[in-house]
């Protein structure tokens, strides 16, 4: 079993309120947003797509204490809520000592694949704050649209399962009933899909089919630049829905570009991982399967981004 007592007791700013963030530029990344405005009134003061940073000046002036939602970076003494691999075999980086991820606290590797966590960083916040699961169809599916974890449920099952036992004294059964079902397909094609359509807040596909119908995973990415509306429509739905506070949107005043790269995990292993970090001024990574690993880089600038361990 995993211990919310444990994990809080690790991650004391888990317990903060008030702390500002980063996310994910996505929707995954924009309904934890509005978890933890809700919850713990977290300020949201910027956003990271693995190849830029947008960040507002409240970001800039609090950037050692920035805490990185939904993303694995490698701060020099921030903090992460992530759920990617980034154990190599036996190395993991120190930076991550900070960072609250379930592949982490259950010592995962690239070479623990089938069994890497399946739920969405959302789904792990309501079972850490043991936050009630919603009764309402479309409220659920807003849920279970973070990450498409209602897809990953249909198709690995035994793993979701498994960690759903080891995430324990929580309602789960509430959340995934009857969605492993031609039913559930219908739904998501005929009410879901098309409710998130028309509020535009989708912007494309990902690799993920459906068991039944076939239906291919709808994905929420956003730059913004430009997507503004869409970040406050998806905030809308979700307020109108699982009524959570709309998350004040930060002002913009600095966009850092990196470059985003990926390689095969053989390579970094010839190299060795802190070796690879060091020489390729890696801000943040992920293994994203068992023959790649992705990363970007902010180059020679790397030190003066955010205070990043090179």
């Amino acid at each position: 079993m995993i211990s919310r007592k444990n994990i809080l007791n690790k991650f004391k700013w888990l317990n903060d309120s008030n702390r500002h963030f980063i996310i994910s530029a996505n929707y995954d990344g924009l309904i934890c947003a509005a978890f933890l405005s809700h919850y713990l009134n977290w300020k949201l003061v910027g956003y990271y797509n693995m190849e830029k940073i947008w960040i507002s000046d409240t970001g800039v002036q609090n950037k050692k204490d920035l805490i990185w939602v939904d993303l694995d970076i490698l701060p020099r003494i921030g903090k992460t809520l992530g759920g990617h691999i980034v154990k190599l075999e036996d190395s993991i980086p120190s930076g991550f000592d900070s960072s609250c991820n379930p592949n982490i606290l259950l010592n995962l590797s690239n070479k623990d694949f089938t069994k890497k966590y399946p739920l969405s960083t959302l789904a792990f916040l309501m079972w850490l704050f043991n936050i009630q699961i919603p009764s309402k169809n479309f409220a659920k599916f807003l849920i279970l649209h973070s990450d498409a974890i209602w897809l990953k449920y249909q198709r690995y099952t035994k793993n979701f399962n498994d960690w759903l036992a080891l995430l324990d004294d929580y309602k789960w059964e509430k959340l995934f009933n009857n969605i492993d079902s031609l039913n559930y397909d219908k739904k998501v094609d005929q009410i879901f899909y098309p409710q998130l359509i028309n509020a535009g807040a989708i912007s494309g596909f990902s690799k993920l089919h459906s068991k039944y119908l076939n239906i291919k995973s709808r994905e929420s990415k956003f730059n913004p630049d430009w997507d503004e509306d869409s970040i406050m429509n998806i905030f809308e739905l979700v307020s109108n829905h699982l009524s959570w506070n709309k998350p004040t949107l930060p002002a913009i005043i600095k966009r850092i570009d990196g470059v985003k790269n990926k390689c095969s995990l053989s390579q970094v292993k010839e190299i060795g991982l802190d070796k690879m970090i060091s020489k390729k001024h890696i801000f943040s990574y992920a293994i994203t399967s068992p023959r790649y690993f992705s990363y970007t880089t902010f180059g020679d600038n790397q030190k003066r981004v955010l205070d990043a361990k090179t």
